[in-house]
């Protein structure tokens, strides 16, 4: 460990336990506006492994703080000012860091999975500082053998944030939230980009050579001048057509007909089997009557299904990234491998579905990816969720009775 400069010594702080909570305190009425407030003024304080999970420090100062290792898990820091923080190995799951100012910010081993980072600056930034020998000088972290040199952002959120290059060189992008971030000419050679939403971002110039990019959104992003030598583009999604066809037909009207099977009791319509279909052109489905679909390995992403009636549909393997079936009825419906990261499943209903006396056929959600899904008052029962990825997914309320949950989950 390298030695910490005289300056710097000087002018990182500690704060006594009790006038830290003070702080808070004040800070928690000062957001609130009641009397005796003040906005907590935190910069360059020794915060070292502190633990602040779940506290509120919006528009807080922390210029310059000492955070390495604490734990602020589900933190609220929006608009808060974090400008030079070393922040390394900082615990910041969920945290909310919208619209912060994170500018020359040290992030080598945070875990920023599932963060909300939107709005915010994480461009470079440095602090300087005068020295009475030296002058000038530019105060820089500690350097420590053996950290992680990446930032952990799996699902984090970052539409909207302002990212350099010191940053996308040190995070794991799997999962990020990246709709409409500018990364023009930004070095993200060999970066780890599978499964990010890059919808409407800039990537003009940027450099994606050797980058991982499995199942990333690309619609709409502008692309110009981008380098994707060596790149891995496998199932990456991109804008399209304005009209899909089914055998000849324009979907909307295939879908029409398998929801005239279903409300006519099979008397009138088609059944509609329409593997890998592209459903996106619709934009939505909310409140269909589509009993039995099966569409297996098709693309409803970001779509709303808002009420739709999808029981016993065959949607396995399925992107429903991103989706809102708020309200869905989904019972007995295979899903086996489906893609449902964002997914707002809150109030839906995966439980078993009666089909005759005495037999029911269960929701099968068996190796679906669930991270970051909302099943909140979810209704589950028997459900299989065998080898599903259910992190960061909100279960508040969601009757799991009987379910056939993944190995470990919970423990």
């Amino acid at each position: 460990m390298s030695a910490v400069p005289s300056t710097q010594q000087t002018l990182i702080r500690t704060l006594a336990p009790k006038a830290l909570k003070a702080a808070i305190e004040a800070h928690a009425r000062y957001l609130k506006g009641l009397p005796a407030g003040s906005r907590a003024n935190l910069s360059y304080v020794d915060l070292d492994n502190i633990n602040l999970e779940g506290v509120d420090l919006s528009e807080a100062d922390l210029t310059g703080a000492r955070l390495s290792g604490a734990l602020l898990a589900r933190a609220v820091l929006a608009r808060a000012t974090l400008y030079g923080a070393d922040l390394r190995d900082a615990d910041l799951r969920q945290a909310n860091l919208a619209r912060c100012d994170l500018r020359g910010v040290c992030l080598r081993g945070a875990n920023l999975a599932g963060a909300d980072l939107s709005g915010c600056d994480l461009r470079e930034g440095v602090t300087a500082t005068q020295d009475r020998d030296d002058g000038f000088k530019i105060l820089k972290h500690r350097e420590r053998r053996g950290e992680l040199d990446r930032a952990v952002t799996r699902g984090a959120r970052l539409d909207g944030a302002q990212l350099g290059d010191a940053f996308t060189r040190v995070a794991d992008l799997t999962d990020a939230d990246l709709a409409g971030v500018s990364l023009q000419g930004a070095r993200l050679n060999r970066a780890a980009l599978n499964g990010a939403n890059l919808s409407k971002a800039n990537l003009y110039n940027a450099d994606l050579s050797g980058a991982s990019l499995r199942r990333a959104v690309l619609t709409d992003a502008d692309m110009a001048g981008t380098t994707f030598d060596g790149a891995d583009l496998t199932e990456v999604l991109r804008a399209p057509p304005p009209i899909i066809y089914v055998d000849d037909a324009p979907l909307h009207e295939v879908l029409e007909a398998h929801e005239r099977f279903v409300t006519s009791d099979g008397r009138d319509g088609t059944p509609a089997k329409i593997p890998s279909v592209d459903f996106r052109p619709l934009r939505r489905l909310r409140g269909r009557r589509l009993a039995g679909l099966s569409a297996p390995g098709a693309i409803f992403f970001g779509m709303d299904l808002s009420g739709v009636q999808l029981q016993g549909a065959n949607l396995a393997d399925a992107d429903l990234r991103g989706v809102n079936l708020r309200g869905a009825d989904l019972r007995g419906a295979r899903l086996v491998g489906a893609q449902l990261s964002r997914a707002d499943l809150s109030g839906a209903k995966l439980g078993p579905l009666d089909i005759a006396q005495g037999r029911v056929l269960r929701a099968d959600l068996s190796r679906a990816v669930l991270r970051g899904a909302d099943l909140t008052g979810a209704s589950a029962r028997r459900v299989r969720l065998i080898d599903a990825d259910l992190s960061r997914a909100r279960l508040d309320g969601c009757d799991l009775a009987s379910a056939e949950l993944p190995e470990g989950f919970g423990a």
